[in-house]
C-alpha cells in the first residue's frame, strides 16, 4: 500500500472507531441511498424543469450531471481502476450492499457536488442553496461512514463536480447574456 493509501485507511478507521453506532448505521444507509444513481439529484431536476422560475437551472443542472456522469463513470473510473476500501482492508463489516464498481473518484460525491454547486450558484434563496449543499455534504461522507470509499475518492469527487459546475454555470450564463 502507498503512503496516501495508508493514510485514507486510518482515517477511515478513525471514522469507525469514533462514530459507528447502530443509529448511525441506519441514518448513513438512508442518507447514501439518496445518492444512489443520483436520485435526489434527478427529483430536483424535474422539480426543476416543471417550474418556470427554475427551469434555466434545471437545463443547467442536467448538462452539468450529464458532463459529471460522463467523466466520472465513463472516463475515471475505468482508467484509474481503483479497489474499494472494503476489498482492501480485512474484517469490514459492512452494513449495505457494497457498490461493484471502482472506488476512483466518488460518484456519489461527484454528482452530488455537480449538482448542488450549480443549485447554489444559480439559485437566489437561501435554504434551497444550503439544502442542498448540506445534503451533498452528508451524501458524500457517508460513502466515508459506509467503508465505500477512500477520502481521497470523496475529496476528488468534490473537487471535479465542484469544478465541471463552475464551468458550466459560467458557461451558460455566458450563452444566455449573448442570446439577450
Amino acid at each position: 500500500m502507498n503512503a496516501i493509501t495508508l493514510i485514507d485507511i486510518d482515517i477511515l478507521n478513525s471514522i469507525q472507531n469514533s462514530l459507528k453506532s447502530p443509529l448511525l448505521d441506519n441514518v448513513m444507509r438512508k442518507i447514501t441511498a439518496l445518492g444512489d444513481f443520483g436520485i435526489i439529484w434527478i427529483l430536483l431536476l424535474i422539480v426543476f424543469f416543471s417550474t418556470k422560475e427554475f427551469r434555466e437551472v434545471g437545463k443547467t443542472m442536467a448538462i452539468a450531471m450529464l458532463i459529471s456522469f460522463i467523466i466520472c463513470n465513463i472516463l475515471i473510473k475505468p482508467i484509474v481502476a481503483r479497489i474499494r476500501p472494503f476489498n482492501l482492508v480485512d474484517g469490514i463489516n459492512l452494513i449495505s450492499a457494497p457498490p461493484l464498481d471502482y472506488s476512483f473518484p466518488s460518484g456519489h460525491s461527484m454528482f452530488s457536488f455537480t449538482s448542488a454547486m450549480v443549485i447554489f450558484m444559480m439559485v437566489d434563496s437561501k435554504f434551497i442553496k444550503y439544502f442542498s449543499l448540506v445534503l451533498a455534504i452528508l451524501i458524500s461522507f457517508s460513502r466515508l461512514y459506509l467503508y465505500f470509499h477512500y477520502p481521497t475518492d470523496v475529496i476528488s469527487g468534490i473537487i471535479l463536480g465542484s469544478v465541471i459546475a463552475y464551468f458550466v454555470v459560467t458557461k451558460r450564463r455566458k450563452n444566455l447574456q449573448t442570446v439577450l
